[in-house]
């Protein structure tokens, strides 16, 4: 009897203290199910806040953001895989992705079949949400009159050591462009010698100036420290629309109109809310409100752009340009970039 009177006042202890029996334990509640979300983003400072607060405020979902270059939060992402503390990857394209798709899990929105046919998730694991196109982005007060219309113009000599481009082997922006430039200056074909050609010409005007992160691009051309740089439309117009002295310029060569995508990060904490984040992102709340009120460019079909934006119709594309193609040579692509980087020094 002693035993068993030793026994129940144990478990009554334990009771107390939470054990002994099936109590409620919320270490055991599903994966995911609190109201929380970690989101990496690259994006710019005025499309993270639009959709990010609107996120919160509807879902009631708090949203922790982590802010950085692409190359550095793709980096951060590789980094955590054996444990993943952020949920949403918000940067990068197909283009600059594909060979890290073992970082992301497969999910395609129900908003997907809303959007346009070139711009849905055909891969499930990269979901297209805006576009912002190539541009070159212009200080009206360095240059004057000289003219800017192409990539051609930007081997002015009056340009020589004034030309503001990133490193295409981290920056997003600036593997878009190099891209854009070598599609453009080979007539389609990117590795052709004529394409290349342009690059050393290309690379001979930086002077060995390369900006660490894409918004030294578009800060040091609003700034003066550089003439022209090689950009994004959406820092760009921005810019603009704040009444910097600069123009954005889609180069008349052709500008790549390419989709600007997000990502599920594999075995998140919280991919239930992840989900729920990428939905919201291609509503028709979203992309109306985006397209209407800042500088990118929305993908779902029917949604409103601003005046203010250059109409579709007014952007020459670039000549053959195939997304997919260029996911699958990214490493040529840098490679050879590299290159000629090392020889142009």
């Amino acid at each position: 009897k002693s035993f068993l009177l030793l026994g129940t006042l144990l478990c009554a202890l334990a009771m107390l203290l939470g054990g002994c029996g099936g109590g409620d334990k919320k270490a055991d509640a599903p994966k995911g199910g609190d109201k929380e979300l970690t989101v990496y983003t690259a994006r710019s400072e005025s499309l993270n806040n639009a959709v990010i607060q609107n996120f919160e405020k509807d879902t009631g979902i708090k949203v922790n953001v982590v802010v950085a270059g692409t190359g550095e939060v793709v980096k951060r992402v590789a980094s955590e895989k054996a444990n993943p503390l952020g949920d949403i990857l918000w940067a990068g394209s197909e283009a600059m992705l594909a060979s890290k798709k073992d970082l992301f899990q497969e999910y395609v929105s129900p908003e997907d079949k809303n959007m346009m046919p070139e711009f849905r998730n055909t891969t499930k694991f990269f979901t297209p949400a805006f576009s912002d196109p190539t541009v070159m982005i212009v200080n009206t007060d360095m240059t004057k009159d000289m003219k800017i219309e192409g990539f051609a113009d930007l081997l002015n000599p009056a340009l020589k050591g004034k030309i503001a481009f990133g490193d295409p082997v981290n920056s997003s922006s600036a593997f878009q462009s190099l891209v854009v430039m070598l599609y453009d200056m080979g007539n389609g074909e990117p590795f052709s010698e004529g394409a290349w050609n342009y690059v050393d010409k290309f690379l001979a005007q930086l002077q060995g100036k390369m900006s660490n992160s894409s918004s030294q691009v578009y800060k040091g051309v609003a700034g003066g420290e550089y003439a022209v740089g090689l950009t994004w439309e959406d820092p760009a117009a921005s810019l603009v629309k704040s009444g910097a002295h600069v123009k954005v310029v889609f180069p008349k060569e052709g500008a790549l109109y390419a989709p600007q995508s997000v990502q599920i990060i594999k075995n998140c904490k919280h991919p239930e809310n992840a989900k729920k984040f990428i939905d919201y992102m291609l509503s028709e709340k979203i992309q109306n409100l985006v397209g209407t009120t800042l500088t990118v460019r929305p993908l779902r079909q029917g949604a409103k752009l601003a005046d203010y934006m250059t109409p579709a119709d007014k952007i020459k594309i670039a000549p053959k340009f195939d997304e997919k193609w260029v996911s699958e040579n990214k490493d040529k692509f840098t490679k050879m970039f590299t290159e000629h980087l090392e020889k142009s020094m």
